[in-house]
């Protein structure tokens, strides 16, 4: 599992290209998010094992929760970018995960947003530069 965890002042992104038949087509809106604590994650093929993968829903909530309180926020946006490692796990897999980080989070009271998955997005990011606007964790 690779995280990627960027504080931004604005995040929006706009549909681009589907990428799973499997999933629902959707409008290429463009949708922008202000002051976001953003999570670039990839689950990795060695994830897809049921014990580990608990185990690291959990170590990604703790450190959701905890960087997000850091730079004052309340709003997460989970988004799938398998670009931080060669090793990837199933869609279903992933998508799962993305779904019980999402109802972990919200019941801890954050106000939480998954960007589509499936398809490959413009993205639009400012971040600012300070020391915990941008940390990364390998689990």
């Amino acid at each position: 599992m690779k995280l990627l965890m960027i504080f931004t002042n604005r995040f929006a992104y706009k549909p681009g290209i589907k990428t799973l038949e499997s999933v629902d087509d959707i409008k290429p809106d463009k949708v922008s998010f202000k002051r976001a604590q953003t999570a670039f994650i990839q689950v990795e093929e060695a994830d897809d094992d049921s014990n580990s993968l608990k185990s690291i829903e959990t170590k990604m909530v703790k450190n959701l929760k905890w960087i997000a309180r850091k730079n004052n926020t309340n709003l997460i946006i989970l988004h799938s970018f398998a670009h931080l490692s060669e090793s990837k796990a199933s869609p279903e897999v992933s998508k799962k995960l993305f779904d019980n980080i999402e109802t972990r989070l919200t019941s801890a009271g954050f106000e939480v947003f998954q960007t589509p998955f499936g398809y490959f997005l413009d993205l639009y990011i400012e971040a600012p530069g300070f020391s915990l606007a941008r940390v990364f964790k390998s689990f």
